[in-house]
């Protein structure tokens, strides 16, 4: 075998040991380190809207007034990504949630949130100082708002504890950036409170964010998720 011969085959050699550490080690964090991407915020009482509840003794005056966000309220991300050929999910979540909400009769009228920014934290350091950096630039834009821009009619109180769903359309801003939003949401009563749940699908160029991707280790769908948990406490 020629001497070039033999470089060629133990750089072959290298390349696929390398491989086989980089993607067996991605494997390895994935999968036994990291373990699973924590589950989508969601209501606990149900997974689907139930329609067959009819109107509750509770009239709308049990609803109607002010609400603010109450403490166990989470807003976070949910990007899937793709690390050294292992598909993963990266979630990032707050629990610095700040607005409310105006009821009138059975209708929301008016409702915004804010979230600091650089609270939003992963369970990886190094993904946290690309969001805070690169991505997001929370030095300079360091809060994301959500806020109602038409009513959500809320229709017949259901009973407490019964989860129903609604369709909303607000101005979401990040990274400096307001764009009109429309999702669905779940909500429920929950005794003396009201608690809504839901996601909203950020495709990152309509807000000028960075994608996330570090190629070649890191690659990144060009969208996610905004999700929520909110726990609301009447004024």
């Amino acid at each position: 075998m020629t001497r070039s011969r033999r470089l060629a085959t133990w750089l072959i050699g290298v390349a696929a040991v390398l491989a086989v550490v980089v993607f067996g080690g991605a494997w390895l964090y994935i999968h036994k380190i990291e373990g699973p991407a924590p589950a989508p915020l969601s209501l606990k009482s149900s997974t689907s809207p139930d329609t067959s509840q009819p109107a509750t003794a509770g009239s709308t005056s049990t609803v109607t007034g002010s609400w603010r966000v109450g403490s166990g309220s989470v807003v976070g991300y949910r990007v899937n990504e793709v690390l050294a050929g292992q598909s993963a999910v990266a979630v990032g979540r707050s629990g610095d949630v700040t607005g409310g909400m105006t009821i009138r009769g059975a209708t929301v009228t008016a409702a915004s949130f804010t979230v600091q920014m650089d609270t939003i934290k992963s369970d990886e350091s190094e993904r946290n100082a690309q969001f805070d950096g690169r991505i997001m630039d929370t030095a300079a834009y360091p809060t994301g708002t959500l806020t109602l821009t038409s009513p959500i009619r809320l229709g017949a109180l259901p009973a407490d504890d019964v989860v129903r769903t609604y369709h909303a359309t607000a101005d979401l801003t990040l990274h400096g950036q307001t764009r009109k939003v429309t999702f669905t949401l779940q909500a429920e009563r929950t005794g003396g409170g009201i608690e809504v749940a839901g996601s909203i699908p950020v495709l990152f160029a309509d807000w000028g964010i960075t994608n996330p991707s570090i190629p070649p280790f890191v690659t990144t769908q060009n969208h996610g998720k905004l999700e929520f948990l909110i726990k609301f406490s009447k004024v």
